[in-house]
């Protein structure tokens, strides 16, 4: 990789790992602190101030990404921060969860992954650009570990106020960071094609089925797994991040080599394919061996090996497969499935504990894995960097 595609990469994957940094703290604090708050006796009224951020991405995904192929990648990027920062400081600002709920709509309402990604991918060479995704899966990896791990000690410290003043800080530290340290993308002069076009794209059709089924996994997941670890392993749950941390690094780094050596051989369908695979293995494991400690972690890292390997080549096969001049719009419908899944993995993961028993939710979308599996071993072959189309 050039140096300027190295800045791109690092600046764009620090700007996801700032936004998802930003949703992640609030997982293991939000709830005990909207419970403080005078209309905090509303257990609908809380999870739905928790979801709305990720409605309202859900909702303005595939807009901001139009936009951002009509009026530029960066400009679209600084008003989302924008919003990101406001929404951030009237969350400081509440003394409700309403003011939490309205608060956390407008953070949401920046909805610039599509922009962001696809700016990683103007400013990437095709062969480079998995490695510069994989920078992105490995910030928001990161920033989950890390938010596991200081999240509660900024809430003792700082309170949620301070937490949302810290991230609008950052976030508006990020508006430079995009305008004067990520490179620009380059003018592109290519005929305008219309959404619909992009929406009827079938090989776009399999990716985006894709990333529904791999973040709805990956929610419905973490349903149930982080009670298993305190019943099952006895790992209390500030002692989690001691799971999660290295199992994050050590997956990443395998999903790496897997990448680079799946380039290298023109082999990344079935580097793609064979983690879809393991994804798979990894549901049905966790419906027989819930009880096992060392069962756990090892599924734990076999998933992460494969969630990263995923959300690292997905974003990229969506740039290389969307027309150069609706690479934002595509990726809008990407980032789209991908906000869905994870409000329907949340919703219907709990709606299965409550109602099915955990092993369900793992039944279920292994069945949804195998689903996609066999759709994903009908894609065409993933030339070799380099190689021309016969």
């Amino acid at each position: 990789m050039s140096r300027s595609e190295i800045r791109a990469g690092v600046s764009l994957a620090s700007i996801f790992a700032l936004r998802m940094l930003g949703l992640f703290l609030m997982l293991p604090i939000f709830v005990l602190h909207a419970k403080t708050l005078p209309d905090g006796g509303s257990e609908s009224l809380i999870g739905l101030a928790f979801g709305i951020y990720g409605i309202t991405q859900a909702c303005l995904q595939i807009p901001f990404g139009i936009a951002s192929d009509k009026f530029g990648r960066k400009p679209v990027i600084v008003a989302g921060l924008l919003l990101f920062v406001l929404g951030a400081l009237v969350a400081a600002f509440s003394h409700t969860v309403m003011d939490l709920l309205i608060g956390r709509a407008i953070q949401g309402a920046g909805a610039i992954s599509a922009a962001v990604t696809a700016l990683l991918a103007d400013t990437t060479r095709e062969e480079h650009r998995t490695k510069a995704m994989a920078m992105v899966g490995g910030s928001i990896g990161i920033s989950f570990a890390l938010a596991m791990v200081i999240a509660p000690v900024l809430y003792l410290n700082i309170g949620m106020n301070g937490i949302f003043f810290l991230i609008a800080a950052m976030a508006f530290a990020a508006i430079g960071v995009v305008w004067w340290i990520t490179p620009n993308a380059p003018k592109l002069d290519a005929p305008k094609v219309p959404l619909i076009e992009v929406l009827k794209n079938r090989e776009l059709m399999r990716l985006n089925f894709g990333v529904f089924v791999l973040h709805l996994s990956q929610v419905a997941m973490f349903v149930v797994l982080p009670s298993a670890l305190v019943q099952s392993a006895h790992i209390p749950l500030n002692h989690h991040w001691q799971v999660y941390l290295p199992v994050m690094f050590g997956s990443f780094l395998v999903m790496l080599i897997l990448i680079m050596r799946g380039e290298r051989a023109g082999k990344m369908k079935q580097v793609f394919v064979w983690s879809i695979a393991l994804l798979m293995a990894v549901q049905f494991g966790f419906w027989g061996w819930l009880d096992s400690t060392v069962g756990i972690i090892a599924l734990l890292f076999a998933f992460f090996v494969a969630f990263n390997t995923l959300e690292a080549s997905q974003p990229s096969l969506v740039s290389r497969i969307a027309p150069p001049a609706a690479k934002g719009a595509a990726l809008g419908v990407y980032n789209t499935l991908q906000a869905l899944g994870l409000a329907t993995g949340g919703a219907l993961g709990g709606w299965m504990k409550q109602h099915t028993g955990s092993t369900s939710i793992f039944i279920f979308t292994a069945v949804l894995s195998l689903i996609w599996l066999i759709i994903a071993v009908r894609m065409p072959q993933i030339l070799k960097r380099g190689a021309k189309p016969a």
